[in-house]
């Protein structure tokens, strides 16, 4: 058993330097936990990789994360003021929480109806046809299967006008269900056609749906560590269990003894039940 006692709480500003392509993302992931039982505003400017292999885009934190976390009480900003590829990194990201009495407990095992389909298609150092073709193959996918209300913003940057230190390209799609936001992303690649990563991120957006399940896969695993806080019972279900999730609860029922219940094999669309600490500031 390990323990941890701080000598006191702490709030204010911090500025975390990764020194690499490394995730900003894995470092929210291990920081936002503990910037909302902070006992007052906490700021976080963290430099690295916005956008890199084997872990969350931004997009994703700021656009499917953080309003999940907001359905459970939490307030959480996030600013992308630079982005940071492989291998030169140089991202930079600020994020700003306000402290929560208490996390609320989430119901949510059955996504309801696709209200809106949006996403962020991002070139930079590259030519803006690369985000425009991007955005134009993830929607000729969805449309494909049925979906109209879509819209997919371009951000690139003229000649000149470019702050980043490397070239990158991705784009990250959600749907806006009737009691969840869906995520998918897909990163670009040197030798990787634009329309290939588009229809990438657009597959991967429809195989979450058809499951109608309430979250993703990543944001299956990405969740539990909050559930695991709120005060009372939460009841979600994600389309495929992954060994991530399947480690994630592991972990979480070690270091915080609580109680979860899981249904579903690898691989498949499952459901969890986590009766939660009811963790106060």
């Amino acid at each position: 058993m390990l323990e941890f006692i701080p000598k006191e709480k702490r709030c204010g500003s911090f500025e975390f330097n990764i020194g690499t392509a490394g995730s900003i993302s894995l470092v929210l992931q291990a920081s936002l936990p503990v910037m909302l039982f902070a006992p007052g505003e906490a700021k976080l400017r963290i430099r690295g990789g916005t956008d890199v292999s084997w872990s969350p885009p931004i997009d994703y934190i700021k656009n499917v994360l953080v309003p999940i976390l907001g359905k459970m009480g939490a307030h959480v900003e996030i600013k992308v003021l630079r982005r940071g590829h492989y291998p030169r990194g140089g991202g930079i990201v600020e994020v700003c929480t306000r402290p929560v009495k208490k996390l609320y407990p989430i119901t949510c095992v059955n996504r309801g109806g696709v209200l809106a389909i949006e996403g962020i298609s991002h070139a930079v150092r590259l030519p803006k046809h690369v985000a425009e073709r991007q955005a134009k193959a993830a929607k000729q996918v969805l449309e494909k299967h049925g979906y109209r209300d879509i819209n997919i913003h371009l951000e690139y940057y003229e000649h000149g006008k470019d702050p980043h230190l490397g070239p990158g390209s991705g784009i990250v799609l959600w749907a806006l269900t009737k009691h969840s936001v869906i995520g998918a992303d897909a990163l670009g690649a040197r030798g990787k056609p634009a329309e290939v990563v588009g229809k990438e991120a657009a597959e991967k957006l429809l195989k979450a749906l058809s499951t109608g399940t309430c979250y993703d896969k990543h944001m299956g695993d990405m969740i539990i560590p909050f559930l695991a806080m709120a005060d009372g019972v939460s009841e979600i279900s994600a389309s495929e269990l992954t060994m991530h999730t399947i480690t994630n609860i592991e972990v979480v029922k070690k270091l915080a003894r609580v109680n979860i219940k899981l249904e579903g094999s690898l691989g498949k669309p499952f459901r969890l039940t986590v009766k939660g600490l009811g963790l106060r500031p």
